[in-house]
């Protein structure tokens, strides 16, 4: 907790050019420390460089007083630098002097020796220099890498207590991380006496009521069945919920929700797994009915795979701030942050910044980093030199273009630089510096672990997304106010209406939300949507993977291609997509339907599949053949099944 309080407020308080702390401070945090005197430009190394043995001296004793006996020591080195020399001789003569102990590090910036040019290039690139100007900043030897244990003994023969030192220390150093453990933020409910769980419970059956009409009106067969079939399934998830203990994390996103819509923010109907949800649809996180549409609850949340929820929700661009603002006040400033997230360094980019560093005209640079195939995304340049031959044409053509890709190659994937989340906000049940390390770039406070390591240490995530759409939509329905006269309900618009759908079928579709590029308007001129799930399927059809299936999916619709099925337990499944599996769902239904899963069993196999771990694919595959065979299924059609759903990782 120190050493985070003291790296946080070194970046939040103390930052002039670099992070910084005073003795006041360390004074303060000073209690379950190690700490050492520090490179050439410690104090006491930079005294002992100018000559003050007194001054050093005054300086080893105030930091032993800070940190205590056997806390503090006096820090040695081997860099090639001559003022090191004179460092080393007065250090070994203060802790001779005032018995503090020695150890013999490295100032490390880079992993092996031959790095150093690079390391030279990454300044450059942090400076905005290049490598021919005089004035850059630069290291004066190429010493600072990670020594092997052999070489730091031959350095360090005189003084082996300096080395012996350092494992004394790695053992006394405990610090460990408790994973595994969620702190969610304290939600108030009005009555005390009332749990979290039981309030959940009363608002997502009261809220259901709500929506019963509306369930009714879509829904087809008997209201007493439909009314069942819902409950049944709000209770298992209320249960699946209470279980996992993140009832709060619902209400807590709930509140946000109400407290933005009750202002007239528009918020955005719902998007990824959380739509699965009933229980989010119930208390209004959400607009879209799971059971209408197929979607499940255990994509969401997996009772056999514990981990946080995870609600990405949309809110009109101009005014997420305001959002923001209120969990903030309600919470505290102390307790939400946002988060932050790196740059890194990859293929196409790492070219062009050492080209720029190494003075390379930028043509010629963009001109290779322009080899770099653009799929598959965040490829790398060992994939790239395999896939593309020109690369070794120009290796040998031009010995600075060699030198450009070895330097590159040596930089790929390294944190160019830092910067806030779009979207990312933890809300904490603590004051966040006892949590995690904070900094403060511009004005903003934001963590500086990104969003995996926070998750990872369980805190609690929240993703607020601005989206323009929302905000273009806020706009129009307030024309249509002031220049028709007219309120349009944007959550109640029929979705059958023909004269939309016409629109659609001519690619009239200018300022539409995911249908207005070029390649979509003739997708959908060629498809002619007619109902709401063959946009929802086009939406999902047009990326680069599933696109492979587009003509099938178009001839299929048309009746130019039989839709055929390997068995009838498919046709409910498939029927929507014109028997094409288009959708993760789809493969954890066939999963259950086909192979036996329970569906939280189906998710890990969708997440599997999602992920492409072929391994791990190579694993399910036999579970699935066997509960086929106890379903008295054809060995051969149960492959098949398999083999579409294979093909379908390929491109889902």
């Amino acid at each position: 907790k120190n050493l985070i309080k003291l790296n946080s407020l070194a970046h939040i308080e103390g930052f002039y050019y670099r992070p910084r702390v005073d003795k006041a401070l360390l004074r303060e945090c000073a209690d379950g420390l190690i700490a050492s005197s520090a490179c050439l430009h410690g104090e006491i190394a930079s005294w002992l460089v100018r000559g003050n043995m007194e001054e050093a001296r005054r300086a080893a004793r105030e930091y032993l007083e800070i940190f205590g006996e056997e806390n503090f020591y006096l820090e040695i080195m081997e860099n090639g630098i001559p003022e090191q020399k004179i460092a080393n001789q007065g250090l070994i003569e203060l802790s001779k002097e005032l018995s503090i102990p020695l150890i013999a590090t490295n100032d490390c910036h880079y992993l092996e020796r031959d790095h150093a040019e690079a390391h030279n290039v990454l300044l450059c690139v942090q400076t905005g220099k290049t490598i021919e100007d005089k004035d850059r900043m630069t290291m004066a030897t190429d010493q600072f890498y990670v020594r092997s244990p052999e070489e730091m003994c031959e350095l360090f023969e005189s003084v082996p207590e300096a080395l012996e030192n350092t494992v004394k220390i790695a053992e006394r150093c405990n610090m460990t991380f408790e994973f595994g453990k969620f702190y969610l933020p304290k939600f108030e409910v009005k009555h005390p006496e009332e749990t979290l769980e039981a309030y959940l419970e009363r608002k997502a059956v009261e809220g259901l009521e709500k929506r019963m009409p509306s369930i009714l009106k879509y829904s087809t067969g008997e209201e007493n069945s439909i009314r069942k079939k819902y409950s049944k399934r709000l209770h298992e998830e209320l249960e699946i919920i209470k279980k996992m203990g993140f009832a709060g994390y619902f209400l807590i996103v709930s509140d946000f929700i109400k407290h933005a819509k009750h202002n007239d923010i528009p918020v955005g109907p719902g998007r990824g797994s959380a739509a699965g949800s009933l229980v989010a649809f119930a208390i209004r996180i959400t607009d879209i009915d799971p059971l209408r549409y197929g979607l499940f609850f255990e994509r969401f949340l997996n009772p056999d795979r514990i981990s946080m929820p995870d609600i990405d929700i949309d809110f009109c661009q101009e005014r997420r701030g305001e959002v923001i603002k209120y969990v903030t006040e309600k919470y505290g400033k102390d307790k939400v942050t946002q988060i932050c997230t790196f740059g890194k360094m990859l293929a196409k980019g790492v070219i062009r910044d050492v080209g720029r560093a190494l003075n390379i005209p930028y043509g010629d640079a963009d001109r290779i980093a322009k080899l770099v195939p653009s799929v598959p995304p965040n490829i790398t340049l060992n994939e790239a030199f395999k896939m593309e031959p020109r690369f070794e044409e120009e290796r040998k053509k031009n010995p600075q273009i060699d030198k450009l890709l070895k330097l590159s190659l040596i930089l790929e994937g390294l944190n160019r630089h830092s910067s806030v989340h779009a979207a990312g906000v933890v809300i904490s049940d603590a004051p966040l510096m006892e949590r995690v390390p904070l900094f403060s770039p511009k004005d903003d406070i934001v963590s500086q672990y990104t969003m995996k390591d926070i998750e990872t240490v369980g805190l609690t995530k929240f993703d607020f997304l601005g989206l323009k759409t929302l905000t273009v939509i806020k706009n129009t329905l307030q024309f249509i106010r002031d220049y028709k006269d007219t309120e349009v309900d944007i959550n109640n618009l029929p979705l059958d209406d023909p004269d939309t759908y016409k629109l659609l079928m001519k690619g009239e579709t200018d300022g539409v939300f995911q249908l207005e590029s070029e390649g979509m308007k003739d997708l959908l001129i060629n498809f002619k949507p007619d109902r709401i799930e063959d946009v929802i399927a086009l939406i999902a059809a047009y990326r680069p993977g599933p696109m492979k299936m587009i003509p099938d999916f178009i001839a299929r619709k048309h009746g130019k291609q039989q839709i055929t099925y390997e068995l009838p337990q498919l046709e409910p499944i498939l029927k929507e997509t014109y028997g094409i599996i288009l959708y993760q769902e789809q493969v954890m239904q066939i999963a259950n339907a086909i192979g036996g899963y329970t569906m939280s069993q189906a998710d890990t196999l969708r997440k599997v599949m999602g992920k492409k771990k072929v391994a791990d694919m190579e694993k399910e595959k036999p579970r699935f053949m066997e509960g086929a065979k106890k379903q008295k299924i054809d060995d051969n059609k149960a492959r098949i099944i398999w083999d579409q759903m294979e093909k379908f990782a390929e491109y889902g």
